[in-house]
């Protein structure tokens, strides 16, 4: 069993869109897009470079796939592990209205995306990593899929956009496996799944609650 990471670039209110650039994501007349770029560092940077060197292969909905073509195939990635694992491995694309991929070992997955992630975790090998792609996190989220959300909040609040957790996902306790701040503020933290949610109360057992 492989286990499928997500990576996601967050507002402190929970925004997720457009993070990278002001055409990412227009839509709904989003005016903040490239929102992450005046807070980038150093450790940002190696950061993500140590987390892409963790993947086999990358699993990526419709909108960050044709973001990733027309960018990642033309940088040169001689010393860059982000650009080396993007140009060399396997990209398997979740989308509805795409019929075929330009960009070299990229494959379409099946209409039943839930059921191919399934079949794509059972094999044998390395990390199945997911970058951006809202859509498609919220849809492994409500069914499950994700073993370990990497995420890094920026110190921003916009009150408007796309949220990573507004389409829902299944209850769940996770486990903080690492916690990193960046030299401009930001937190970049990796959570595994751990199991079900547990509750309880902070309410007194003998107290008279009788008024």
């Amino acid at each position: 069993m492989r286990p499928l990471t997500v990576t996601t670039f967050l507002t402190l209110d929970g925004v997720a869109q457009a993070p990278g650039g002001p055409q990412e994501d227009p839509s709904g007349g989003f005016p903040y897009g490239g929102w992450l770029v005046p807070f980038a560092d150093e450790a940002f940077g190696q950061q993500m470079d140590a987390w892409f060197r963790g993947a086999e292969d990358f699993l990526l909905g419709r909108t960050t796939y044709e973001i990733f073509a027309a960018h990642w195939p033309h940088v040169d990635a001689t010393g860059d592990p982000v650009a080396q694992a993007l140009q060399t491995k396997t990209k398997h694309v979740a989308s509805r209205t795409l019929t075929s991929l330009e960009w070299s070992s990229a494959r379409l997955l099946g209409a039943d995306v839930p059921a191919a992630v399934r079949e794509l975790k059972a094999a044998d090998g390395g990390e199945l990593q997911v970058h951006g792609s809202i859509g498609l996190v919220q849809t492994l989220l409500a069914e499950d899929l994700v073993d370990e959300l990497r995420t890094i909040v920026f110190p921003v609040v916009l009150g408007q956009g796309k949220r990573l957790f507004e389409g829902g996902a299944a209850p769940r306790t996770w486990e903080l496996v690492s916690s990193v701040q960046t030299s401009t503020g930001a937190v970049m933290t990796a959570h595994r799944r751990v199991g079900e949610v547990r509750t309880g109360s902070f309410a007194l057992e003998d107290a008279d609650t009788t008024v």
